[in-house]
């Protein structure tokens, strides 16, 4: 029965609608897309607007802390420069074999596309909040959001410079294809960038009680850095008077932020964690969790605060911190699988392999479930540590743990520190031995800690979840260094790196003497505070000249990059595919790619 009933009413609507359309065709067969969605009617509200922003903090998050593991993350971070390479496990993942590097290389596209999503966000939203429905609380509001989407387009732009060259500008969105897209010079590109971040420097607040939220000093650094990039350029022109004016731009920003009262260095205990004055570590028989045989204890000193959950924002007490990406255990267990800091088991060392005699397990005692994605040069590990350079506290086993206690029954080293020499050289073929160590080396506290949050749910020691950094102060100063030994101060330069060097409480001191004409100090410098920080690719490319070629060659942990780079560049390639499908303007490519 009720079969019926429906049946019948199905043939009443066909009916009534036949003779709806009867009435007209050309009304019933006209359009009115009431809900359909354009970039002049899917914004009612600045919260809307705000939520573009939001997806571009979120992205960026994504792009540092790569919580997908995804390769060409890696690459962008460090991989196959001076400072990372992969291990024995992953040789096929190598950015340092050039006969597989070149412009049809996906990484490339990948990292080029990824700024200008980030750039086409902010035309959006840039866009959006001049849309007259819009509606704002105040100006102020209203400023600080134009400031944020300026800011990110900017930054897009530095790294773009930096890494790339010039590149098309582009700042307005595009509502239908378009294939004649011109390069801009480098110059251009950064200068860009740098009115921008002008335009829109006093928009942005001295602090913020949101973590991770932009503030004025972001863009001050980032001044300090594009001064400084552009001054390296124009020299290369042959404008030394035009890079001199921009050094000395460079420095007068680098001072707003190092001299403005509102960062300083931490040079004494701080945060959640300050009254510990050392820490054990378990050590675990045979990797198994349920059975401690011993404790490694370490001493914690000020500079291991800088890395521990709860310490990272500014909004912690820490002085340090201009930029954080934020990640929230809460989140991601709710919901956003991507709130987590990866890096115990991307980065961390696989000493169950390389090691296995002696070392086994996945626990707190050997760094955590690490799986080696990259590994650290011996360049970064030991070079920059050595002879006079090894009394620093940021080489203290706390921070940089050289010392892990054997955890195998009945191997020579049982409960023994296990020496480097019988990881590096523990059998007669230097083949294996390569393979070995590059399985084999040291865990920062900025991958692994002592108290992995979530056990107690089910994880596993491959997470953190505390904030990271975007920008710490210690760049800046080391920025700041740079533009002054460009500037011919060598004197001011070494001041600069003394200031780190004082807060770590180093041995050695620099002098005017120590600050080369290639820079070497200021990136072994950069290597020691800013491991795991920096984005290795842009400061040696920025640094034109064979800075990166030379320091490759040299670092790399496997051959392939000696025996390959046959050409020298300073600039990656444009990608084959954005060239190809600009098929209305002819894109050059960058030298040595061609």
């Amino acid at each position: 029965m009720k079969k019926i009933i429906i049946n019948k009413l199905i043939w009443l609507l066909v009916i009534v609608l036949f003779f709806a359309g009867c009435e007209s065709d050309d009304k019933f067969l006209a359009e009115e897309p009431i809900t359909f969605y354009t970039t002049d009617n899917a914004f009612s509200s600045s919260a809307q607007i705000d939520q573009v922003l939001v997806s571009i903090y979120s992205q960026l998050r994504d792009m540092w802390a790569n919580p997908s593991e995804t390769g060409w993350i890696f690459v962008f971070r460090g991989n196959g420069s001076d400072m990372f390479d992969v291990p024995s496990i992953r040789r096929a993942n190598t950015f340092n074999n050039y006969g597989t590097i070149n412009p049809d290389n996906t990484i490339f596209m990948n990292i080029y596309s990824a700024w200008y999503q980030i750039i086409a966000k902010a035309n959006l939203a840039l866009y959006a909040a001049e849309l007259p429905q819009i509606s704002w609380s105040s100006d102020t509001e209203k400023a600080y959001t134009l400031a944020q989407a300026r800011f990110f387009r900017a930054f897009a732009y530095r790294n773009l410079g930096e890494l790339f060259g010039g590149v098309p500008i582009v700042t307005e969105i595009s509502k239908t294809a378009r294939f004649d897209f011109e390069r801009a010079s480098r110059t251009a590109t950064y200068q860009f960038a740098i009115d921008e971040l002008l335009a829109i420097e006093n928009d942005l607040p001295e602090t913020s009680t949101i973590g991770g939220r932009l503030v004025r000093g972001a863009a001050q650094h980032n001044l300090c850095e594009l001064y400084l990039a552009l001054g390296i350029q124009l020299a290369a022109d042959g404008n030394s008077s035009g890079a001199q004016t921009a050094y000395a731009q460079s420095i007068t920003y680098g001072n707003k932020v190092i001299d403005g009262g509102v960062y300083s260095l931490i040079s004494n205990r701080f945060g959640k964690r300050k009254t510990e004055t050392s820490i054990n570590i378990p050590v675990y028989g045979g990797g198994n969790s349920s059975n401690i045989i011993g404790n490694l204890n370490q001493t914690t000193n000020y500079y291991w605060d800088l890395f521990q959950e709860g310490n990272v924002n500014y909004q912690d007490g820490n002085t340090e911190c201009i930029w954080a990406l934020q990640t929230d255990y809460s989140a991601y267990k709710a919901e956003d699988v991507k709130s987590k800091l990866p890096y115990s088991r991307t980065y961390g060392p696989v000493f169950r392999d390389g090691s296995s005699g002696n070392l086994t397990g996945t626990l707190e005692d050997l760094g955590g479930r690490g799986v080696a994605q990259i590994i650290p040069t011996m360049y970064t590990r030991d070079s920059i540590y050595a002879g006079k350079w090894a009394a620093d506290m940021r080489n203290t086993d706390v921070v940089f743990r050289r010392t892990f206690i054997g955890n195998v029954s009945g191997k020579p080293y049982y409960l023994a520190t296990v020496s480097w020499n019988a990881m590096y050289n523990g059998t007669a073929n230097q083949t294996t031995n390569d393979a070995n160590r590059s399985l084999c080396y040291p865990v920062s506290c900025k991958i692994a800690t002592d108290k992995y949050t979530g056990l107690a749910d089910g994880e596993n020691r491959s997470n953190l979840f505390r904030d990271d950094y975007f920008i710490r102060l210690s760049e800046t100063i080391l920025l700041r260094a740079e533009a002054k030994q460009r500037s011919s101060d060598k004197p001011g330069a070494a001041a600069d790196i003394n200031l780190l060097r004082t807060r770590a409480d180093c041995a050695y001191m620099v002098t005017a003497a120590d600050m080369d004409d290639s820079f070497e100090l200021i990136l072994r410098e950069r290597s020691r505070e800013l491991v795991y920080e920096e984005c290795r690719w842009n400061t040696l490319l920025r640094m034109g000249g064979t800075v990166a070629v030379d320091r490759i060659k040299k670092y790399a942990y496997w051959p392939e990059a000696l025996l390959t780079l046959t050409f020298n560049y300073n600039l990656w390639p444009i990608p084959q595919t954005v060239i190809d499908t600009n098929k209305d303007k002819e894109l050059d490519q960058n030298p040595g790619w061609n």
